[in-house]
C-alpha cells in the first residue's frame, strides 16, 4: 500500500513540473511582431493545440512579477504573464529589441 502512494505521489510531482514547463514555454514572442507577445488563453493539452491571444509587449510582466491585482482580469491563462520566468522573458526580449550596443 505505501508502495503505491509513493508511486503516486511521484508521477504527480513529474506531472505539475511537466505542466509547469510547458506553462512556461507558452509566452510566445516573434520578432516579426515586435510590439506583442503570445499567451495562452486556457489550459494547453499540449504545444501544437494551444491556443493563445495576442497582447501588448509592455503587458507582459505589467505587476513585475508580483501576481495581478484582485480588481484586474488576467491577460493569460494562470497568470503566467506575471511569472517569474515571464519577467526573465520581457528583459531578454527587451534586450534583443533595444541592445545596449545599439
Amino acid at each position: 500500500m505505501g508502495q503505491w502512494i509513493v508511486i503516486t505521489s511521484a508521477l504527480l510531482l513529474l506531472f505539475s513540473i511537466v505542466f509547469a514547463d510547458m506553462m512556461r514555454k507558452s509566452i510566445v514572442f516573434d520578432l516579426k511582431t515586435p510590439k506583442v507577445f503570445y499567451c495562452p488563453q486556457e489550459k494547453p493539452t499540449g504545444m501544437e493545440k494551444m491556443f493563445v491571444k495576442a497582447r501588448s509587449l509592455y503587458k507582459l510582466c505589467e505587476f513585475r512579477g508580483k501576481g495581478i491585482p484582485k480588481y484586474y482580469k488576467s491577460d493569460c491563462y494562470n497568470d503566467v504573464d506575471e511569472t517569474e520566468y515571464a519577467c526573465k522573458e520581457k528583459r531578454r526580449i527587451m534586450m534583443q529589441l533595444n541592445p545596449p550596443n545599439g
